[in-house]
């Protein structure tokens, strides 16, 4: 990992909650925000964070006081620096993992949280740490949800947040991996005219009704 001095340190939107990212590597942003306000969790439960990055979610997770945390990224940077935050902020109750979450042998948990990769992939694109990050490289949509589906138990919950211009291929994947959507919120900004993205919470098993929340306009 780079020293310490090269790192930024920032805080989180909204919050008194600071933590140390790369700079060249993927960073916070609306997104991050967006999906740490749309958690709702349970001091019980067990928390599983794909794409742990440099935790950010984890830290928004933590306001929760879950019993425990675990945090799994293909990159090792970014498991080292969420393994930095998570010491920073005094947080014991985790595990940090570099690993494929597609090969990943651990228990069922109680909740998911992912701001997966929602780009597709184009042969003519060159892998960047940055890249990695929001292109589906490693964790195709179809792998991520059968991901999801093997890591969480039964009528668990999934937390995510998406491009909603694939809304589509999202409901297939859901349906086919047993899966079923409680609440979406579409995501508007004043640039635009039409969503941008979506706001996803997912139920494992149970057949559930769909809530349809107000949507959220970002100032850009």
């Amino acid at each position: 990992m780079k020293n310490i001095d090269e790192l930024t340190k920032d805080y989180l939107p909204n919050s008194d909650i600071y933590l140390y990212q790369s700079r060249d590597m993927f960073r916070m942003n609306t997104d991050t925000h967006l999906l740490g306000n749309f958690l709702n969790l349970k001091s019980n439960e067990t928390i599983l964070d794909i794409g742990v990055n440099n935790g950010a979610l984890l830290l928004y997770a933590k306001q929760y006081h879950p019993k425990f945390m675990i945090g799994v990224d293909i990159q090792e940077e970014a498991c080292e620096i969420a393994s930095l935050n998570m010491k920073y902020h005094q947080i014991e109750n985790v595990e940090i993992h570099c690993v494929d979450i597609q090969n990943f042998d651990m228990n069922q948990v109680d909740v998911i949280v992912c701001n997966p990769p929602y780009f597709e992939v184009s042969d003519q694109q060159e892998i960047s740490k940055r890249k990695i990050a929001r292109n589906e490289y490693y964790l195709p949509m179809q792998g991520l949800f059968k991901t999801i589906n093997r890591l969480l138990k039964e009528k668990g919950r999934c937390y995510i947040i998406h491009r909603a211009n694939r809304l589509n291929e999202l409901y297939s994947c859901l349906f086919e991996n047993n899966l079923n959507l409680r609440q979406m919120t579409m995501i508007y900004d004043e640039n635009h005219d039409y969503a941008h993205g979506v706001l996803l919470e997912i139920v494992k098993g149970k057949k559930v009704q769909l809530k349809v929340n107000a949507p959220l306009w970002i100032k850009r």
